[in-house]
């Protein structure tokens, strides 16, 4: 591997079934972690970005759940269908795909 620009994490935890705060495993991440494994190599990008599975990364309901680094851009609810734009706008381009970045509801006062 050549210097690691980019360093992605996909939460793969599984939660038994009925679990009140749900389970990313259960709505696709493996899916996901191998479409993104897949685009990254096809993309050339292999060299200096780096791809892990991680236990929960904390908005299980919000799921999937990817975050990558250096940046810390967090996205929510991705499908392996958003693998091309986020390869293609994030990784190659240096934009986050703002319509699955993570949001999170304001604190209540």
């Amino acid at each position: 591997m050549e210097h690691i620009k980019r360093h992605i994490f996909v939460c793969i935890n599984q939660r038994p079934p009925n679990h009140p705060m749900g389970c990313c495993q259960s709505k696709g991440s493996i899916e996901l972690a191998q479409a993104l494994t897949e685009a990254i190599e096809t993309n050339g990008l292999g060299g200096h970005t780096a791809l892990a599975g991680s236990t929960c990364l904390g908005p299980c309901t919000l799921g999937p759940s990817v975050v990558v680094y250096p940046e810390g851009v967090w996205y929510q609810g991705v499908k392996p269908a958003d693998v091309p734009e986020i390869v293609e706008e994030h990784l190659k381009n240096g934009r986050p795909v703002e319509r699955l970045r993570l949001r999170l509801p304001a604190p209540e006062e």
